[in-house]
């Protein structure tokens, strides 16, 4: 098993989180972005790839490189799509669990919102990172790690 983080726009609580349990788990965990990351020294199961610039390297990078015993950490619905689709257990940073049964839902809604900000319908961001998500992801967070590693 293997711990995979979309980390162009992770936030730094949940790259701390997932730093835990690596070193916790001794579990190979591994950073994919565009652009060089620091990863603490000690922490020799943790490595950073860099991808090409581009649009949906580090996805294509992921997906090519995991398996379904995997835990990937995403923001990115597509990019989440074609990871459950492999069977990799997938959550975002807000401690929502991307499965086979919400998936579909799920891009389908962002298509639609898509749509909607594309005709000026729709203005807006989301609210930005804080506690209450930081809890809701390390708690998810841990009950998936637990799936992961009890998977045969």
């Amino acid at each position: 098993m293997k711990i995979w983080v979309d980390a162009d726009a992770a936030p730094q609580d949940v790259k701390q989180i997932v730093f835990r349990a690596a070193k916790r788990l001794d579990v190979e965990t591994i950073l994919v972005a565009n652009r060089p990351l620091s990863v603490p020294p000690a922490l020799t199961m943790v490595r950073s790839v860099v991808v090409r610039e581009g649009a949906d390297q580090a996805d294509r990078y992921i997906v090519n490189h995991s398996e379904s015993k995997d835990i990937a950490i995403t923001a990115d619905l597509p990019l989440a799509g074609d990871l459950v689709e492999k069977g990799v257990y997938v959550i975002d940073p807000r401690g929502d669990e991307y499965s086979p049964d919400t998936i579909a839902s799920r891009l389908s809604m962002r298509n639609f919102m898509d749509d909607l900000r594309g005709e000026g319908m729709v203005v807006g961001r989301s609210s930005p990172y804080g506690e209450t998500d930081k809890k809701a992801f390390a708690a998810t967070f841990d009950r998936l790690l637990t799936k992961a590693l009890n998977r045969k």
